[in-house]
């Protein structure tokens, strides 16, 4: 199947603003565009491209004063299948993980897991190791947290939401990225393009979207497994554009300097 995406993004500046842009697709992706995918910018100005350490593409520009558009529009060849459901996926023990792995078992900004390890040993200590006590944790998270559009809240960690029991789908995610870790189970952090494919049509505007993926040992070997605990179910045509630690790591603007977001438009569609 095709998924035709972008966006369109506008901020308001008052003065020049160093600013670090993570909006393209994931590398990991990158062969499945069909068509140009660059970002443009209005009025035209300089961008340059670079890796960070968890190899998204990010790019660097100067923002002038006045308003600044950002968009794209690319059309993306996926396989219309949902996400895997591979239950005998096992656990893997710490000493037996990769190095590059091991990050991925520690606290970071959002997902403070020194707050809930007491927590999660609580509540997942006699679950079946492996993909059954990840979705009881996916379950749980799921039913704690109320999605809520109105109480985005930038500053909120895991601990906040598992106490508050609001938030948005980056708030699922870093709760669940905890309660993983806190397990002993490497998970992290990726946001992207979902759609409504498969799916009933949401109302709510369009908006990029958040969810994690541990890494477990499947029939293929070790590798990470997509789960969302916002929707808790397989979905169809997951774009990724970036992965991390948590959402501080895949920010897909950071502004050195005030911007007023002034318009912000994704889009995600099956093309038929």
């Amino acid at each position: 199947m095709k998924i035709r995406t972008g966006f369109e993004i506008a901020f308001t500046l008052s003065q020049p603003t160093p600013m670090i842009l993570m909006l393209s697709v994931h590398p990991s992706r990158m062969q499945d565009v069909t068509t140009p995918n660059g970002i443009g910018f209005d009025p035209p100005l300089q961008a340059r491209e670079y890796r960070d350490a968890f190899d998204n593409i990010c790019h660097r520009i100067v923002a002038p004063p006045g308003q600044l558009t950002i968009s794209t529009d690319l059309t993306v060849h996926d396989t219309g299948l949902p996400d895997p459901v591979v239950p005998e996926a096992r656990q893997i023990p710490v000493q037996d993980l990769p190095d590059d792995v091991l990050i991925f078992l520690l606290g970071s900004r959002y997902c403070d897991t020194d707050r809930l390890s007491q927590t999660a040993w609580s509540l997942f200590g006699t679950t079946p190791e492996g993909w059954a006590r990840v979705q009881a944790i996916v379950d749980y998270t799921h039913e704690r947290i109320r999605f809520d559009y109105q109480r985005a809240d930038a500053t909120r960690s895991a601990h906040d939401a598992f106490m508050q029991r609001e938030g948005v789908c980056r708030d699922f995610a870093h709760l669940a990225i905890a309660l993983c870790r806190c397990m002993n189970i490497p998970a992290r952090y990726a946001t992207g393009y979902l759609g409504d494919i498969g799916v009933p049509k949401d109302p709510a505007p369009m908006d990029f979207s958040a969810w994690f993926e541990v890494y477990l040992h499947g029939p293929d070997g070790p590798r990470w497994y997509t789960f969302d605990a916002r929707h808790n179910r397989p979905r169809i045509g997951r774009i990724v554009m970036a992965r991390g630690r948590d959402a501080t790591d895949c920010a897909i603007s950071t502004n050195f300097g005030y911007a007023h977001l002034a318009r912000f438009d994704i889009h995600t569609d099956e093309v038929t």
